[in-house]
Parts: C-alpha cells; sequence; structure tokens
C-alpha cells in the first residue's frame, strides 16, 4: 500500500507516467500525464488497484482529486479506467456540480458514460462529495477503511461488511474478518 510516491519523473506516456523513486520506477496511471515534466520532482497521491489479474497504481496531483477518483470508483459500475478520463477532461468542480445538480449530458460527455452510469453517478454520489471519504462512518473506523480501499474494495462494499466487524480485535484481525466478509 502507497499514499504517496514522491520523486522523479523519468518517462511520460499518454495514460501514464515513470517516477523514479530510490532507484525503483513506479508506473503509475494518472489523469493527465502532460501536466508532469521529465527529469522534475513531484509529489503523486497514490490508489493501488488488485484484482485476480491486475495490479496497478493510479496517481493524482493532489488529495482532492484523489478523493473524487474514489469516490467515483464507489458507484456501481464504474471503475478505475473509466473514472480516471472523467478526471483528466472535467475539473474537480466542474464534475462535482455536475452531480450536485444532476446534469446527465455533462456526465455522458466523458468516455464510456453513457446514460445508466451516469444516472448510477448522480444516485450513489449526490450530497456526498463535501466531506471526508466515507463521511457516513465514524472516524475510528479510517484506519480499516483506508486498508479495504487500499486493497481495492469499492467504498460501497466496505460500508456493509465493517458494521458487522467486531471493533474490539485488533486491526489486523479487524481487516481479516472484513476480508472474510467481502469474500462471501
Amino acid at each position: 500500500m502507497y499514499g504517496y510516491i514522491n520523486g522523479i519523473i523519468k518517462d511520460i506516456d499518454c495514460n501514464y507516467v515513470i517516477i523514479d523513486n530510490n532507484g525503483i520506477g513506479y508506473l503509475i496511471y494518472v489523469p493527465n500525464p502532460y501536466y508532469y515534466k521529465l527529469e522534475e520532482r513531484y509529489t503523486i497521491y497514490t490508489y493501488n488497484h488488485v484484482k485476480e489479474d491486475e495490479y496497478s497504481l493510479y496517481g493524482f496531483k493532489n488529495k482532492e482529486e484523489l478523493n473524487l477518483f474514489l469516490k467515483l470508483i464507489s458507484v456501481k459500475g464504474l471503475g478505475p479506467r473509466m473514472a480516471l478520463p472523467m478526471l483528466a477532461t472535467g475539473s474537480i468542480n466542474g464534475i462535482k456540480d455536475a452531480i450536485d445538480r444532476e446534469n446527465i449530458l455533462y456526465l455522458k460527455k466523458f468516455p464510456k458514460i453513457g446514460d445508466k452510469v451516469a444516472r448510477q453517478i448522480i444516485l450513489d454520489l449526490k450530497g456526498k462529495l463535501n466531506g471526508n471519504q466515507i463521511s457516513l462512518l465514524v472516524s475510528e473506523d479510517n484506519e480499516l477503511i483506508d486498508a479495504l480501499l487500499a486493497l481495492g474494495y469499492k467504498q460501497a462494499d466496505i460500508k456493509k461488511v465493517i458494521v458487522n466487524v467486531d471493533r474490539n480485535l485488533s486491526l489486523e484481525e479487524q481487516i481479516k474478518e472484513s476480508l472474510k466478509l467481502l469474500l462471501k
């Protein structure tokens, strides 16, 4: 799990950048790779996406962009590969405003976002974009939530299972218990 990576940009592609940190080059998918300049130092806030057949890093220039991305991928039917272009072609405030005003046409302008997904985004996120990652959950759950988010689980799924996890367990045991519930 990586919260951020600080290093020097060594390569820029149309979908990603490679950042060198202590001799290790991390390939990070970013919304706008051309924001970065070669051989300059940056801090990139990251999200680790883990699936059976994929382990990917997604990166963002600030925490606000990362938090919006996390909220977008919590929407049913909207994965990281669909959410990333939204941040590349739209402003954070524009996306938030479109969701709060139920502007389906604005949301449908993004690649691969059709009418059904646009409506789902509005349904899941309207009124929820001004707080922290999962504002409905108590702050003592933040470590558990962050760990599960870093493992690639969606916020909606996490919300459903952590209410059933014993708070008297250690953090490691809470994570194990949550994973058992998520895999059911």
